[in-house]
């Protein structure tokens, strides 16, 4: 006899049913991501979705994750970039604000999506916050009358809304705000490191 078929954890199928899932939340808001919705996208048939994810909030879950875990480690690299306030303000202006945004929505009407959010902004703001607060330091920046915490809120919430606001055809203020943030970024970027 053979042993029990297990559901893997990195199976192609399941990644798959993971980027197709993200995909139509991105195309089309996370409502539009029902099971057959996302079994046709990933090309496999609508069972296997329940076969993986007994629910569809134990796939949001999943999506939600793997997202945050390899937004997590481009933060990290970011963070060993050359200029890593700049390599924060595009890690922070991609795409993935809108998932994010998506996943907001949802977490209205999800309490553990809500919760697993709660946990991932901790744990990138933390990062995002103490890279600053070196920064600043660096700098002989007063960290009372600018607070670390704010600076990156600010930068990072900029970024963010940007690129949401791009994706409706807004650009009003983007330019003069991208002017304005490189400009803050070129000031305080750490010492020793390439402007």
């Amino acid at each position: 006899m053979t042993a029990p078929k297990r559901i893997g954890r990195d199976s192609a199928t399941r990644k798959a049913l993971i980027q197709a899932t993200a995909q139509i939340m991105l195309e089309e808001g996370y409502a539009a991501a029902t099971s057959r919705r996302v079994a046709a996208k990933a090309g496999v048939k609508p069972a296997l979705v329940h076969y993986y994810f007994p629910s569809m909030d134990d796939l949001f879950l999943a999506v939600l994750r793997a997202g945050a875990e390899t937004n997590l480690v481009r933060q990290r690299e970011a963070l060993a970039d050359d200029q890593p306030l700049h390599a924060l303000w595009q890690l922070n202006n991609v795409h993935g604000a809108r998932l994010l945004m998506e996943f907001m929505a949802l977490a209205n009407h999800r309490k553990e999506i809500r919760s697993e959010i709660v946990a991932y902004a901790a744990r990138f703001g933390d990062m995002e916050e103490s890279a600053v607060a070196l920064a600043l330091r660096a700098h002989g920046v007063d960290t009372t009358e600018f607070p670390p915490v704010v600076m990156s809120m600010i930068v990072a919430s900029l970024a963010r809304i940007m690129v949401l606001e791009e994706g409706l055809g807004i650009s009003r203020g983007h330019r003069e705000a991208k002017s304005f943030i490189d400009g803050y970024l070129n000031r305080f970027e750490l010492p020793g490191r390439p402007a």
